[in-house]
């Protein structure tokens, strides 16, 4: 069986509404309609990075980290006001709902968080076969744990949230330097400035 890093399709319309908000849209999802009212809490019909990381949860309950959820909000944030309606939080809440299958395929010994194996596993079979140096960096850069455990080991584990993040980051670059890759090598030369720009432009 094939799996694909859940794509987001740029092109839907904007959000946001008249302040207080208006009643469900036809054929809303109550429960997901009632969640976003219960983070809107100005009542105005969208909602900030700061309201939707109130709204995103992993399996154990902990928020969603801060940069993942700037990087919804980058893609689902299309009139760049920094916050989104309830038409994009619909699409951003089934592009979430893709990536929790994903992660729980790959989440082998249903531990909650993904490992090397498994990250190693997902990767290549979306396409990315990073060499084990590589691989160890992703891991380091999104294991969910920063501290010490009673061992003294660091977990490498990466919660759902920073799992995505990874995923999409990897795919990115990877895009990135295939369109600067003009002759297929492998190799790409590049002035700082090119440099720059593509990783500013990078999640």
């Amino acid at each position: 069986m094939s799996y694909y890093a859940p794509n987001y399709a740029p092109g839907y319309g904007t959000g946001g509404y008249a302040a207080g908000g208006p009643p469900p849209v036809p054929g809303a999802d109550p429960a997901l309609w009632a969640r976003f009212n219960s983070v809107d809490t100005n009542r105005n019909g969208a909602i900030t990075a700061t309201e939707l990381q109130s709204a995103l949860a992993n399996a154990d309950f902990t928020p969603f980290d801060l940069d993942t959820i700037k990087l919804l909000m980058n893609f689902f944030d299309h009139d760049r006001d920094g916050m989104i309606g309830f038409e994009e939080f619909q699409r951003l809440s089934r592009y979430i709902k893709d990536w929790q299958n994903v992660f729980r395929h790959f989440d082998r010994d249903r531990s909650g968080t993904i490992d090397g194996s498994e990250l190693r596993n997902a990767l290549s079979r979306f396409g990315y076969n990073l060499s084990p140096r590589l691989l160890q960096l992703v891991q380091k850069k999104y294991a969910t744990a920063t501290n010490p455990d009673y061992r003294g080991i660091i977990p490498t584990g990466i919660s759902f949230d920073r799992f995505v993040r990874a995923c999409v980051v990897v795919k990115q670059l990877t895009e990135t330097f295939q369109r600067l890759d003009v002759d297929n090598d492998g190799w790409i030369q590049i002035d700082y400035d090119q440099f720059m720009a593509t990783v500013l432009s990078l999640p």
